[in-house]
């Protein structure tokens, strides 16, 4: 997955964000003023930033302006004014996220950020199964397994969230859109077959009065 740069001076949002990219694979840095920035991208490579704008030192808007580096920026911020979102994004911001945010929300946005610069794995494998989710193939103990489409898309996005609990309402969401008029045991029996042709009885836990956990160890 992608290393990430987390510059916010709030530590139990630095830290929450923190918590839920590593859960599902990022390898994340944490700092928390503008000036510690360029001290970072000095020492190691990273595949995005995310920055807050109100910052000690230099602000985010400051930051950008400065980094020479040319490496992914996603604006995470308090501020909403459209002049401040016009702002961040004519410097060069990637995107451009208002507090408070959804992490799940926040997570697909990273993803279509790093997918935009080829930073995104294009192949997941947990045990006997691989995943391409560029070419939308399954293949468990090296042999192709047909899936439907809104199979595929719920195994792409427990894939995507892993170790992170999707509720069955998120997933439906997903893998049929807003206007489905169904109820969320169609989740269930997708869940179900998933589960038998890839032997991942154990791989998806049923989280209680929720919905659908993917366990991947690191």
């Amino acid at each position: 997955m992608a290393r990430i740069l987390i510059v916010e001076d709030e530590k139990a949002i630095n830290t929450l964000i923190k918590k839920n990219l590593e859960l599902v694979g990022h390898a994340c840095v944490s700092i928390y003023d503008g000036e510690a920035v360029f001290d970072e991208v000095e020492k190691q490579a990273f595949d995005l930033i995310l920055l807050d704008i109100m910052l000690p030192q230099f602000d985010g808007f400051q930051v950008i302006e400065a980094l020479k580096e040319n490496i992914p920026i996603i604006f995470l911020t308090a501020r909403s004014a459209v002049e401040d979102r016009v702002k961040g994004l004519k410097l060069g911001a990637d995107d451009y996220i208002v507090k408070p945010f959804d992490m799940l929300e926040l997570q697909a946005r990273i993803e279509t950020v790093l997918r935009r610069f080829h930073k995104t794995d294009k192949v997941f494998c947990l045990g006997d199964v691989k995943v391409d989710l560029s070419g939308q193939q399954v293949y468990y103990k090296d042999k192709f397994v047909e899936f439907s489409p809104k199979e595929f898309l719920l195994i792409e996005a427990l894939i995507k969230n892993r170790n992170i609990a999707l509720s069955r309402d998120k997933l439906l969401e997903i893998a049929w859109g807003y206007d489905f008029g169904g109820d969320t045991r169609t989740v269930d029996v997708h869940i179900h077959a998933i589960r038998k042709k890839l032997g991942w009885e154990n791989v998806i836990k049923t989280v209680y009065k929720l919905g659908y956990r993917l366990e991947a160890k690191k």
